[in-house]
């Protein structure tokens, strides 16, 4: 089936878009070379839209496979008419594909398969058509003590058990009763008794109601754990008179006879034992992969910005993971990453041998000429912060805190295992810390990125669908930034569009049997390394130094004939055109223009030249956290302090302050206007000023603000609203464990504000 002009419709853009974005995918280009290297075959498309199309014709592939497999499977029943055949065609989605064939999908043995075996379905059908019957006569006629029917009213059961299996089975009643679901159920959330002490993180759904349409991302998998850990009951239903009311208006003709009477009846058991299960299943399906796919959007979002996060850059870096008892591990670092040296200082309690240990770090700063010290931001990280800083060291060596999240697996890792296999743990920890600083992507590429710590209920999604989102985001991040394949890793490698884990590991070894490349066509030498694989890879891929001075930029080889016409017409020199701007300024694009270049490309062409390489990423900035604050109970009420985004979700941002203990600034206090969506306003790595609104020591929480005055405002009732009304806004603040609107009442009794 042709879906171009549907997925075009949807996305806003021209079927010819969608169909050679298409063919480019089926031919098997990646999502990155496609929006960037065939920007006049696709109309410009961005990796979004790309992205998207290629989603969405997986998806209509996969309807159009199942549409297959229900026409063959009715076909061979022998039950397939020309109506029913062109009703299966015309199916949109999977959920109208599957009620048109669930009267002849396969069943197990029903209540009415077993009614049928006693012979009722004739007195179903007189019953169904509800005329006006001797209703007791008809039904003594089907007794039959050798099929188990011995009275009228079983009888009159069996019917009814048949006649509800057809009501459910009704496409069309079952489409009303879909929508009915979504537009007027409620999630109704319920202690589970007994529980209470045990569920407490979970307070706030003890008693909780809303409506399933409007229900945030974060609030559908919250109460889903909640019932999954048996804390919570949950229930996700419209008002029964309401979905009772939708089906006697279809099913009953408007006779006041016993037949309708009994279809009545057959009406309530169809509801309650067949539909509305079904339905509270399809709507549960439903709402969690809204909830999955708003939730993936935000982990996604969040890792790219902590991906793009500013690099340091090629510096000889001392890295140190903090530590009391088992002391910190120190290494150092050479400008390319390599490890230099290792060893363990004791600065802090109990050996406390701060003497020993500020000789050793003044001794390495000198010995491996310093020019930055990283420091894990985990236990100890503020203290050890303090010491280094105390040391007088000289003021151009930066001193900073580098967030530890995901560093422990690393070190776990058989990637870290591979790279070091005799050092400890805790020195490879320190190794992926100074590496951090240096280059975010290069080393967070190398960890899981669901362990990277970005995320909410990351355990709770489909996990299938999380991995191709944040591999997507990876793979973008990667190839926007541009990857230097004489330094690169195997992990780093892999995400460059084109390769992979085979393609990545070879260009590795060829790398160490042949020395570093000189040339982007050499990595055609690489096994297995075909022009496919080439055309893909190439323009993401850069070679420092190279003799073409076009390797180390983003144009890619298929243009270079073209710049080098470009240098050639102004009788200079590719070197040439890179180097001054005179000279770019006098090139006149349009007379470039072919079948198959455009002024997108040409466009892209011309900035590569005036910035060969550039690196799309902020400039480093140095960080520090407020001095002497270094735990919760330095925290005071009111105090303004610095701090770093380090996860941002639907109900607000986390703020690292420097005490161990993210801080949450409620979406309602992210700023002094209303806020819709956290990344209007924050995203991860950002450095913010914050005020502290509430520390709870006992339960490890604080809250903060980013407003100008956050205790300006008047608090509302801060007692938590239980709705029906799908009008009324929650007055909720995060997940499990309370509202911000609790705390700020609370705070303003004690403080009078």
């Amino acid at each position: 089936m042709n879906y171009e002009s549907k997925i075009a419709s949807e996305l806003g853009v021209r079927p010819h878009q969608v169909q050679a974005t298409i063919e480019l995918l089926d031919g098997g280009a990646t999502v990155p070379f496609i929006s960037r290297y065939r920007k006049e075959v696709t109309g410009t498309l961005d990796e979004v839209q790309v992205a998207t199309i290629r989603d969405r014709i997986e998806q209509l592939r996969e309807l159009d496979k199942r549409r297959e497999a229900i026409l063959k499977s009715i076909e061979e029943q022998g039950k397939l008419t020309p109506e029913l055949k062109k009703s299966i065609e015309g199916a949109e989605t999977m959920a109208k594909l599957e009620d048109i064939y669930l009267p002849y999908k396969p069943k197990r043995r029903t209540k009415a398969t077993i009614a049928r075996e006693k012979g009722l379905e004739p007195l179903a059908e007189l019953i169904f058509a509800q005329n006006s019957i001797d209703l007791e006569a008809e039904a003594e006629k089907y007794f039959s003590p050798e099929k188990e029917v011995n009275s009228i009213e079983e009888a009159l059961q069996g019917a009814r058990d048949i006649i509800a299996e057809w009501i459910n089975e009704n496409a069309p009643l079952r489409e009303k009763m879909r929508k009915l679901f979504w537009e007027e159920g409620i999630f109704t959330s319920r202690v589970i008794p007994g529980k209470e002490i045990e569920a407490i993180k979970y307070k706030d759904y003890f008693d909780w109601s809303e409506p399933i349409k409007t229900a945030p991302s974060h609030r559908v998998l919250a109460m889903r754990r909640g019932e999954k850990e048996l804390f919570l009951m949950l229930d996700s239903c419209p008002d029964e008179a309401s979905s009772l009311s939708i089906m006697e208006r279809e099913i009953l003709q408007g006779f006041a006879n016993s037949s309708a009477d009994q279809v009545k009846l057959a009406i309530k058991d169809c509801y309650r034992r067949l539909l509305k299960p079904s339905m509270e299943t399809e709507i549960r399906l439903m709402t969690k992969k809204k909830a999955d796919e708003e939730a993936i959007r935000v982990f996604a979002e969040n890792l790219r910005q902590l991906l793009l996060g500013a690099p340091l850059g090629e510096k000889s870096v001392m890295a140190i993971d903090p530590g009391f008892r088992t002391g910190c591990k120190l290494v150092c670092l050479g400008p390319q990453g390599q490890l230099m040296h290792y060893e363990a200082i004791f600065p802090h309690e109990p050996q406390r041998q701060t003497a020993a240990a500020g000789m050793t770090i003044k001794g390495l700063v000198e010995r491996f000429k310093i020019q930055a010290i990283a420091i894990g931001n985990g236990t100890a990280g503020r203290e050890t912060e303090a010491f280094v800083k105390g040391l007088g060291l000289p003021k151009s060596i930066i001193i900073t805190m580098v967030n530890e999240s995901g560093a422990s697996i690393y070190s776990a890792s058989e990637v870290a295992r591979n790279e070091f296999p005799d050092l400890d743990l805790t020195v490879r920890g320190a190794v992926s810390i100074g590496r951090r600083l240096m280059d975010p992507l290069a080393e967070l590429v190398k960890i899981d990125p669901k362990s990277i710590g970005v995320g909410q209920y990351q355990h709770d999604v489909d996990q299938n669908a999380l991995k191709n989102s944040l591999d997507d985001t990876v793979m973008s991040a990667v190839n926007g930034v541009g990857v230097e394949v004489n330094t690169a890793s195997k992990e780093l490698l892999t995400y460059v569009s084109g390769l992979g884990p085979v393609l990545a590991q070879n260009i590795v070894d060829y790398r160490m049997e042949n020395g570093p490349f000189s040339s982007r066509a050499q990595l055609k030498k690489v096994p297995r390394l075909g022009e496919k694989a080439y055309e893909q890879a190439a323009g993401f891929l850069r070679i420092r130094n190279a003799k073409h001075p076009l390797d180390s930029s983003a144009v890619h080889p298929e243009r270079y004939d073209l710049v080098e016409k470009m240098a050639k017409d102004l009788k200079a020199s590719v070197q040439d055109l890179m180097s001054s701007e005179e000279l770019r300024n006098q090139i006149i694009l349009k007379n470039y223009v072919s079948e198959t270049v455009g002024l997108p490309t040409l466009q892209d062409i011309l900035e590569e030249l005036a910035k060969p390489g550039r690196d799309p990423r902020e400039s480093f900035e140095v960080f520090q956290f407020q001095e002497g604050v270094n735990s919760m109970a330095d925290l005071k009420v009111g105090m303004k302090l610095p701090g770093i985004v380090t996860n941002i979700t639907a109900f607000g941002a986390f703020v690292d302050i420097g005490v161990h203990q993210d801080g949450l600034v409620h979406l309602s206090h992210l700023a002094d206007r209303f806020v819709k969506d956290p990344n209007e306003v924050v995203s991860v790595a950002q450095k913010v000023q914050v005020t502290v609104m509430e520390v709870d020591i006992q339960r490890k929480r604080i809250g903060l603000s980013m407003k100008a005055d956050p205790f300006a405002e008047r608090v509302r009732d801060s007692k938590p609203r239980t709705t029906h009304n799908s009008a009324a806004k929650p007055n909720k603040a995060e997940e499990p464990g309370g509202s911000m609107a609790d705390k700020l009442a609370i705070l303003k009794k004690q403080f009078g504000k």
